[in-house]
């Protein structure tokens, strides 16, 4: 429909240069969000000593890995923190070594805080589906993706618990999450889709769900091209590190142990909220009888999110959520996949009250740390009474809570028209002229 008969046309987001040479008052106030709260993140890491001990561990595997060093005997830090990474994380770890340990730190820093704006783009990107069905959908995709509004939400989002301690760790979290979502945001059949997501497999072993969920999805293509993606990955390893590639494929990815203890507040798993529910650092088969229905039934949910609904990041963060609870150990950070929660949670507000107060009680819940106000040091963490439980693992009950609230949307909610429009995941407008007819779519030690 066009303005003459009766439909205003879309408002155009104003281009980021013209924020740039023009900046209005909105502009301004983002930019002094920003600066002060860069600021006061500059001050944490003057005032609070915070030694970024992975970033340590990242350099220790890069020296060990250019010189042909024993990858998997050493310890660094005063934690005595060993290699958990495949060998092919390890050469990618090399250019570490090319910077002064403090140089590192700094660089560290800046790369994680530049990466918060590019994570909130993909999730805008993922969150938000023009279209005749939904144009008030259309003008908050154009205000979300404008620069005051990045520099705003950026300034705001590094105060998330996980992605705060992804900084303070020097973490390569938001690097893979970004990967990830890049990857899964491409049209389906687009060339090489899915092998960053077995390249990043490769670093870190977790992101192999996703190629499940392409797989389940009937985006069997792209599956098997992150197959190829990690096959790639380990044979690199294996020829540049044979030694060390046997040893981690035969043994030392079997040894979770190696990676922390499961039972402490900083694991943010169902494994964690079962030790220390039960007081036991060894929940035994319980928990792999829970991990296991867990993973399924989440992975059902996303198949069926994605399949009856056509919500393709619904079914990416229902994905990302049951890898955090089925795996042993998802240290705090990792749940940096709240940044791209909470864009899609915000892209639904629609104006409802209720909503919006869900919205504002999951950001509060991720920047609020309560795991780390109940008693945690020693052992404390196996010895909480039932009413800091909740406490101590906000993070899975907020992801059980999340699989169940979509698995009861899907079923009260009538099915949607066939879902040829879900086999173009993550669109972005193109103007009021390329509005078609569509529903909407959205998307205490380390080393972790």
């Amino acid at each position: 429909m066009s303005a003459a008969e009766g439909t205003r046309p879309v408002p155009q987001r104003r281009p980021w240069a013209h924020h740039i040479t023009r900046p209005d008052r909105k502009t301004l106030a983002a930019v002094l969000l920003l600066v002060v709260s860069a600021g006061a993140l500059a001050a944490v890491f003057r005032l609070v000593s915070l030694s970024m001990s992975d970033i340590a561990v990242y350099r220790a595997e890069g020296e060990a890995a250019a010189s042909g060093g024993d990858l998997y005997g050493f310890t660094v830090t005063e934690w005595k923190l060993p290699a958990t990474y495949p060998p092919f994380a390890a050469l990618l770890f090399i250019p570490t070594t090319w910077l002064p340990l403090g140089a590192l730190k700094v660089a560290s820093v800046l790369v994680n805080v530049a990466l918060v704006p590019v994570l909130l783009h993909l999730s805008y990107k993922a969150a938000y589906t023009p279209g005749t069905a939904d144009r008030r959908g259309t003008a908050r995709l154009g205000a979300a993706r404008t620069l005051p509004v990045v520099l705003a939400a950026t300034a705001l989002a590094i105060w998330l618990e996980p992605v705060f301690q992804t900084i303070v760790f020097g973490q390569i979290n938001l690097a893979l999450t970004c990967l990830v979502l890049w990857d899964l945001a491409r049209p389906d059949g687009a060339r090489l889709k899915g092998f960053a997501i077995g390249i990043a497999t490769g670093v870190k072993l977790t992101p192999a769900v996703f190629a499940v969920y392409l797989l389940i999805t009937g985006r069997v293509r792209a599956a098997c091209t992150a197959l190829a993606g990690f096959a790639v990955s380990v044979l690199l390893g294996l020829l540049v590190l044979p030694d060390a590639s046997v040893e981690f494929w035969t043994r030392r990815m079997f040894e979770t142990g190696r990676v922390g203890k499961a039972w402490i507040v900083d694991n943010q798993s169902l494994q964690g909220l079962l030790t220390r529910a039960l007081h036991t650092p060894e929940p035994g088969l319980l928990w792999a009888a829970l991990a296991l229905a867990t993973g399924m039934a989440g992975l059902f949910v996303a198949r069926r999110v994605y399949l009856r609904r056509g919500l393709d990041s619904w079914g990416v963060l229902c994905t990302a959520v049951t890898a955090l609870l089925v795996s042993p150990i998802s240290w705090s950070h990792h749940w940096v996949w709240c940044v791209p929660l909470l864009v899609a949670l915000g892209a639904h507000t629609h104006g409802v009250r209720w909503r919006r107060v869900l919205l504002a009680a999951v950001a509060v819940a991720f920047a609020a740390r309560t795991m780390w106000a109940v008693p945690h040091q020693g052992d404390l963490d196996l010895e909480l009474p039932w009413w800091q439980q909740p406490l101590a693992a906000p993070y899975p009950l907020l992801g059980l809570a999340l699989l169940a609230a979509v698995a009861w949307w899907i079923r009260r909610t009538p099915a949607g028209p066939p879902t040829t429009l879900a086999r173009r995941p993550f669109p972005l407008p193109r103007g009021p002229r390329a509005a078609r007819p569509a529903r909407e779519l959205s998307t205490r030690i380390p080393e972790r």
